[in-house]
């Protein structure tokens, strides 16, 4: 558990049941919120020492560094965690489109208005 002002190590954070933690990713230049995965200790600890996201793929069961099929990499300008420690924030410079469907953002769609800009 984080305290008030002190510092987490990786392996203190808080996962889940599979071992895995939400990260936020998000432009650290324009704040757009640009996806959400999962990472686990290691990808957490390969994220911070390559300074470039590394996740882990439920539906593959495996590591993903982003980009490593599109080039859409995004260099990593800060990873935080929040008060609890369950959930990281990557502030990140992209090389391309976050989405594997080509855009800008996963949260491309909203219930009320369908497709938005990206």
């Amino acid at each position: 558990m984080a305290r008030e002002g002190g510092r987490l190590d990786v392996e203190n954070l808080t996962y889940n049941e599979a071992g895995l933690i939400p990260c936020i990713v998000q432009d650290a230049d324009t704040g757009r919120v640009l996806m959400m995965a999962w990472m686990n200790a290691d990808t957490v600890q390969r994220t911070l020492d390559e300074r470039t996201t590394w996740f882990w793929s439920r539906s593959r069961q495996k590591l993903w560094h982003k980009g490593e099929e599109s080039g859409n990499v995004q260099e990593l300008v800060d990873l935080r965690y929040d008060c609890d420690g369950d959930t990281l924030l990557a502030l990140v410079r992209p090389a391309g489109p976050a989405c594997h469907t080509g855009h800008a953002s996963c949260f491309y769609r909203s219930f009320e208005m369908g497709e938005v800009a990206d």
